[in-house]
């Protein structure tokens, strides 16, 4: 099948990709505006593939959406395209709203039009894919409670609560008009090529420059760590073999305390590249808390387990240590990052 995936030179994006074009045979259409947090360095070991392709596009920009549409004739769309950075939702709203909820409603106009205009078994494999998160749900009081697909949104956050906008536009397309709808709510995801303002890659990157690890308030917040690769396993097994109409939710059942990543990181680096005095543990700086920062997050992934037969296949601790050391292996493409040479590819410059 051909899979127009939406956000594509993003952190979960560029996993999807790298997934589809390395372990299957289906194609790929990368429709990416490439901001900030896009970066196409994420996709050099695929990007030669006569099975990948990219589209310079922005969601909110109907008429361009429609040409790719018309353009690839893409059997499934999986939607990953949003602002997704808590801090810079706060500070400037605005853009949630436009990408998250306009951007959302565009696809899912075009997704319509072309749906309309297909025949047969292409018809019926159609899907639209909204790959969402946990932080449409709020947070959680307790220690035993978890997130199930039932519970009710109560978005703490201007991201969050433009994605959850986003979710119930979604849904609604599929009651009213018919559109073949799945969603699917994550939590945190963490691995490589992640976007350097993140708490698991800050803290790698700054620790390795001597920079103090800021965590807010006393780093008890609580979230569930999905590793990236397992999470586009699970997202490629929903939008393929998923219900229409259904929603899934994805987890790692790794939940952790902010402070306890922290220092874990630091662990590794310990063992790994030693510091010529004293422990990484050592930088961690305790700064004013968040507004409105969530306690609590926690998946109950069982629906996905039983109904699709998924299960990540990294613990915490693998995962993590995975992690860490494709940031040792891989200056060139944070280094990239933080000093900005990456966005050359924004301009359409050679990299």
């Amino acid at each position: 099948m051909k899979f127009l995936v939406t956000g594509g030179a993003g952190f979960i994006g560029s996993a999807v990709i790298r997934h589809l074009i390395q372990n299957t045979d289906h194609e790929v259409v990368n429709l990416d505006k490439l901001t900030y947090a896009g970066n196409l360095q994420s996709l050099k070991e695929v990007e030669d593939s006569p099975r990948y392709a990219f589209e310079k596009v922005d969601i909110c920009d109907g008429p361009e959406v429609r040409r790719v549409f018309e353009t690839h004739k893409p059997d499934v769309v999986m939607h990953l395209a949003a602002e997704s950075h808590v801090d810079r939702s706060i500070d400037g709203p605005g853009e949630f709203i436009q990408t998250n909820i306009f951007g959302t409603y565009t696809m899912l106009e075009e997704a319509r039009r072309y749906y309309k205009s297909l025949e047969g078994e292409k018809k019926a494999r159609f899907r639209f894919h909204h790959i969402s998160t946990d932080e449409v749900y709020g947070d959680l009081e307790g220690t035993d409670d978890l997130f199930t697909e039932e519970t009710c949104y109560a978005p703490s956050s201007p991201y969050s609560a433009s994605k959850a906008g986003s979710d119930h536009l979604v849904r609604a397309w599929q009651r009213t008009y018919g559109l073949p709808t799945i969603v699917t709510n994550c939590s945190n995801n963490y691995g490589p090529y992640h976007f350097p303002e993140k708490l698991i890659p800050l803290m790698i990157l700054n620790a390795l420059e001597g920079k103090p690890l800021p965590v807010y308030g006393k780093g008890n917040q609580i979230r569930d760590w999905l590793y990236v690769e397992d999470h586009a396993r699970a997202l490629v097994l929903v939008v393929t073999e998923g219900k229409v109409g259904e929603t899934y939710n994805i987890g790692g059942h790794n939940e952790k305390q902010n402070i306890e990543v922290v220092k874990k990181i630091c662990e590794i680096l310990d063992a790994k590249v030693p510091r010529e005095e004293g422990s990484y543990a050592d930088l961690i700086t305790f700064v004013p808390d968040r507004p409105g920062h969530d306690v609590r997050y926690a998946i109950d992934a069982s629906k996905i387990q039983r109904e699709l037969g998924w299960t990540p296949q990294e613990t915490f601790e693998t995962g993590l240590e995975k992690t860490v050391q494709w940031y040792l292996d891989n200056e060139w493409w944070w280094r990239a990052v933080l000093d900005g040479s990456y966005q050359r590819q924004r301009l359409g410059q050679n990299i």
